[in-house]
């Protein structure tokens, strides 16, 4: 039996083979190749299916290119892909080919946020009669696990829109941009714009202020209106 610091290089060798052009030794050329090439388009389509709009906006042929060297160098980390891709902005930030397109990132990283809100914990909904009361701005809101909130100083979420099916086309608006994200008790996944002001209050609440401090500055109703409509309130209290 070979001891566990051989095992260890010997998978260390065999991954790295993965992403060169020669396979380890012992093993045969063609053969390995089958197998690299299936790992390769195995990953490409996981990333293309948690950001679609990136290999939109890539083109299916540049977004495999770019998958490959994404996965060399950030590896997946376990046989579920769930957590795999959380690199992926970050990655697309410093990436020179797409350094033209400085909004990438933050495409990716709202179709990012979707994925997450779509897979986080169930939470019941609050009762909106909790805030009756004569004194609101003390209370503090428990958001749903599922909430996110998401900004850009580019037009990112319009870019994103535009490239949903059946989106019309048309002019984009300058940045910045901010969204709610979260997954409804129904599990759709919703994108809600928001103006700076909500935003602000959003990211407040969900850091555990109090009402009347998170909505210093801004009416806070549309917000609390969006978040009990979509049943994103799971707990309110002192």
């Amino acid at each position: 039996m070979s001891p566990p610091n051989d095992h260890a290089a010997r998978q260390a060798d065999f991954h790295a083979a993965l992403w060169q052009p020669r396979p380890p030794g012992g093993l045969d050329p063609r053969r390995f190749a089958v197998y690299r090439n299936n790992v390769q388009h195995g990953l490409t389509r996981a990333l293309a299916a948690r950001f679609p709009v990136i290999e939109t906006l890539l083109g299916a042929a540049f977004f495999a290119q770019t998958a490959r060297v994404f996965a060399a160098a950030h590896p997946p980390q376990s046989p579920v892909l769930l957590d795999w891709g959380a690199a992926f902005a970050a990655f697309l930030d410093g990436f020179p080919p797409v350094a033209h397109l400085p909004y990438l990132a933050d495409v990716a990283r709202l179709e990012w946020a979707r994925g997450r809100a779509y897979h986080a914990a169930d939470a019941v909904c609050a009762d909106p009669a909790a805030l009756a009361v004569a004194d609101p701005s003390s209370l503090r809101l428990a958001l749903a696990p599922s909430v996110r909130s998401w900004s850009s100083r580019w037009p990112a979420l319009s870019i994103w829109q535009r490239n949903q099916p059946g989106a019309p086309d048309g002019p984009l608006p300058g940045g910045p941009e901010y969204a709610l994200i979260a997954r409804t008790p129904g599990f759709s996944v919703v994108v809600e714009p928001l103006d700076p002001g909500a935003h602000a209050c959003l990211d407040r609440l969900a850091s555990g202020a109090p009402l009347g401090v998170a909505a210093r500055g801004t009416d806070p109703t549309p917000l609390l209106a969006l978040l009990f409509r979509h049943q994103l309130i799971a707990a309110i209290g002192a």
